[in-house]
């Protein structure tokens, strides 16, 4: 990880949900993405895709080239790795300590612009009278908070803490030259293909966990389920587009993700039922960025987000995961509950979906109760 981060390499390294132990990738030269996402066929080249909310924005859309893989049992170099390349890799994994000097990128991007309380409330305001006028159904706002770095923060101790909190959670630390870092633990499956199945999900709604509020007790306001089954119609919709009517569907169910409920449906297809042999990466294609972190009519939602978020998301609500990792597997997650670290402080970010029954006080407290989630690890 050191040599790679010393040298203008990235690292990726995650948990899955519910694994024991999680992976790490050293890339030595990301590989830049322009126009769609990334193929994740059987056939397409094995990394870990860090791509952006949306395509054209001053984030860059990469691939990290898995040159090496290292699963906590396992070690798979690239075979288009230089003789020394291997040794230096053999090398830095026997060493007995892990490094303590590790240089993590920083992105050079600005410091986004942040939202006080008064101006996230007016930003959903406007929100809410866009969907009354009938300008969009639903639009999901977001913010980013600034929060100091405290003495001694360790980078991969924040990520074992995560992944100690989240065991359900897709927990991950990238580091990256063009993108920074980032650490977070997202709860929302984006798409997965192994080959034999596609998977999907729908997930949104929120209220906080608590004693007496759990997954078996909680009891949804009529905002919440709206907003769910919005984005449950957004995936079937995209099925739609592939004239696709067999699909198992399951949900709503509420689940808990750290502190918080959301409500979540699940989707499964059989791949042996689909005549496309590219329909996981179509479908990518097709659903990213999602309803639930832009909202619905989708180019509608976004260019209300253009006008009147304030800041530019770059990865935040974009997606993140291995590509043929093993072979023939992909597992893409959307990037929430996550920050971006710079030196000497952390970036946080949160959003909302917004209906026409939102109130800008209550969505104001949502999101702060979502930065809550990978807040965590700085107090």
């Amino acid at each position: 990880m050191a040599l790679a981060l010393r040298h203008g390499g990235s690292v990726a390294l995650w948990r899955l949900p519910n694994a024991e132990a999680p992976t790490l990738l050293l890339s030595l030269q990301p590989l830049l993405l322009s126009g769609l996402p990334p193929a994740i066929e059987a056939t397409a080249p094995a990394g870990f895709a860090f791509y952006p909310f949306q395509d054209g924005d001053t984030a860059e859309a990469m691939l990290l080239p898995a040159d090496v893989v290292f699963d906590g049992q396992q070690l798979t170099l690239s075979p288009t790795l230089s003789p020394e390349a291997v040794a230096a890799a053999h090398r830095v994994l026997a060493e007995p300590d892990a490094p303590t000097d590790l240089a993590w990128h920083v992105s050079p991007q600005p410091v986004p612009i942040t939202a006080d309380r008064a101006a996230y409330e007016a930003l959903v305001a406007t929100g809410v009278a866009a969907i009354q006028a009938g300008q969009v159904q639903k639009v999901v706002s977001s913010r980013a908070a600034r929060r100091p770095l405290p003495a001694g923060f360790d980078t991969l101790q924040a990520f074992e803490e995560l992944c100690r909190q989240h065991p359900r959670a897709f927990v991950s630390l990238v580091s990256a030259p063009l993108a920074g870092t980032w650490l977070g633990a997202t709860p929302e499956v984006l798409v997965e293909v192994d080959g034999a199945e596609f998977r999907t999900m729908a997930l949104a709604g929120t209220q906080p966990l608590t004693a007496d509020v759990t997954a078996h007790t909680a009891i949804w306001r009529q905002k919440d389920i709206e907003e769910q089954a919005l984005v449950s119609r957004y995936i079937v919709n995209c099925f739609k587009h592939f004239r696709l009517r067999d699909y198992d569907e399951t949900g709503p169910r509420t689940v808990a993700a750290g502190n918080l409920l959301h409500l979540r449906t699940d989707f499964r297809i059989d791949l042996r039922r689909v005549a496309s042999p590219t329909f996981g990466t179509d479908m990518l294609r097709l659903l990213h960025p999602t309803s639930a972190v832009g909202g619905m009519p989708r180019q509608a939602a976004l260019d209300f987000l253009q006008r009147h978020e304030g800041y530019d998301r770059t990865y935040y609500s974009g997606f993140l995961g291995p590509i043929n990792l093993p072979a023939g597997a992909s597992r893409l997650f959307v990037n929430l509950r996550c920050m971006q670290l710079r030196p000497t402080e952390a970036v946080l970010y949160a959003g909302t979906g917004l209906t026409a029954e939102s109130d800008p006080a209550r969505e104001w407290e949502e999101t702060e109760l979502k930065l809550r989630t990978v807040g965590s690890v700085l107090d």
